[in-house]
């Protein structure tokens, strides 16, 4: 028997106009497992990426775990904060293309 793999489903604007997935992440056994492109030329925009991406976080929580965006966010902050002095994990990568 195989394991199930629950994706997400693709965003509806990126169904209608195209685009090109840059970054999938996924709990495997715990662990988070991530696909991604380099896809900009200035590492810089990855900042950009990776705030807008927890502000998107912060509103799901909102939404769902009775907590404010702000609150979430502080939290989610704290997170990164934690991880950049203390990693848990520097894990490895591999370009594959």
């Amino acid at each position: 028997m195989s394991a199930k793999f629950e994706e997400l489903p693709v965003p509806p604007d990126a169904l209608e106009r195209g685009g090109v997935e840059i970054l999938r992440a996924s709990i495997v056994e715990g662990a988070v497992s991530v696909g991604l492109r380099r896809s900009f030329d200035d590492p810089f925009t990855w900042g950009i990426l990776l705030v807008d991406l927890a502000r998107h976080a912060s509103r799901i929580y909102a939404l769902e775990a009775g907590m404010t965006e702000e609150e979430a966010f502080a939290q989610i902050q704290a997170g990164l904060e934690a991880e950049l002095n203390r990693p848990t994990d520097l894990g490895s990568t591999k370009a594959i293309n």
